[in-house]
């Protein structure tokens, strides 16, 4: 990636991405859906507000722990903890971990602050 498109990427600490929803189950993630990228345990009879980022964003200093906030995003709006990676094939991407009973979301032109 050229530094302009970093640039257009990242204004004023803000980063806009598109944010989707994703299950802890194995169609959606890996052999062990209930362990994140950091490790971490997902207990899926406690909502978590944790989030996974596309690696790219993880060149641009988002890393796992941080917490950042999430606007334009509706309901999912707040402070999310980043603890999961996205499939290589995503690019300005971060993925909601929501229960099971929620199957669908996508929202465009979210900002991501750090």
């Amino acid at each position: 990636m050229n530094v302009l498109a970093l640039i257009s990427l990242s204004c004023h600490g803000q980063i806009i991405v598109t944010a989707t929803v994703y299950n802890a189950v194995a169609s959606q993630t890996d052999s062990d859906p209930l362990i994140t990228a950091s490790m971490k345990k997902i207990d899926p009879n406690k909502p978590q507000r944790w989030i996974a980022v596309s690696r790219d964003l993880e060149r641009l200093g988002i890393s796992m722990g941080d917490t950042v906030c999430v606007d334009n995003a509706g309901d999912m709006n707040g402070q999310w903890v980043v603890e999961d990676r996205m499939n290589r094939r995503w690019r300005r991407r971060i993925d909601f971990l929501v229960h099971d009973s929620i199957k669908l979301g996508k929202w465009n032109n979210v900002k991501l602050i750090k």
